[in-house]
């Protein structure tokens, strides 16, 4: 049986990684969005941020304080807040897990080609659906869910980390040797135009969507066979 890998972060000891994430993980759930993390969590909020593998150029010229926020994926993360004012989010599964392997990195540069599109589906679906209060109805639960509530789901098997699988197998293409550009504070996206545009159109094209609420979707409750359906949205 493999030993458990042992975790140091500052002067705390965990006996695996598992259980490092659920330390920091309770710390993050604690605080609701747009709190502050107290005196005693900054310490060892901070000293996690040390272990990142980018941790100088998110700690800058300094901290003034860190905060729970929402990512571009309304997923909470703890967030900087530099003294120049400048704010920028980081991962604690990164600071712990340590670089992302070149498929993930290339899943988060699709996932970024595709944001204006995903966006655009949300937008459309609340126009077209939202009642006096502008909720709609989560396409799996039929609970009634707000906009901050809602995600758009990608309905299994296709899901996006199949699709983005499958485009990867369909085209031969070497994750490792794709290159990025940074753009702006989350994530990065495809150096080559062409392949962003290319990976763009085969989402556009396979993509079966729901809006669901966050949780359900995170849960993969919605699990459910890839025929079309009357509800399932593409993108125009």
């Amino acid at each position: 049986m493999p030993r458990k890998k042992i975790i140091n972060i500052a002067d705390i000891q965990f006996d695996s990684q598992k259980d490092a994430i659920k330390f920091y993980k309770d710390i993050l759930n604690d605080y609701n969005v747009g709190d502050e993390i107290s005196d005693e969590d900054f310490e060892l909020i901070y000293n996690l941020l040390k272990n990142h593998p980018q941790s100088s150029d998110k700690i800058g010229c300094g901290i003034e304080k860190i905060i729970v926020d929402r990512d571009d994926y309304n997923n909470k993360c703890f967030h900087v807040i530099r003294k120049d004012g400048s704010k920028e989010n980081f991962s604690y599964l990164k600071c712990i897990r340590g670089e992302s392997n070149s498929f993930t990195n290339f899943s988060i540069a699709c996932r970024k080609a595709v944001e204006d599109d995903i966006k655009a589906v949300k937008e459309k679906y609340f126009k077209d659906n939202a009642n006096s209060k502008n909720k709609v109805k989560c396409q799996e639960s039929g609970e009634l869910i707000s906009f901050n509530e809602a995600h758009v789901a990608h309905r299994p098997p296709n899901t996006f980390s199949v699709i983005v699988d499958r485009f990867i197998e369909n085209n031969h293409i070497n994750t490792v040797a794709v290159e990025y550009e940074k753009k702006g504070t989350y994530g990065h996206k495809f150096k080559d135009k062409d392949l962003e545009a290319r990976f763009r159109e085969y989402h556009k094209k396979i993509a079966k969507l729901r809006i669901v609420k966050a949780k359900r979707n995170l849960a993969g409750s919605h699990l459910a066979r890839v025929q079309q359906q009357r509800k399932d949205i593409t993108i125009d």
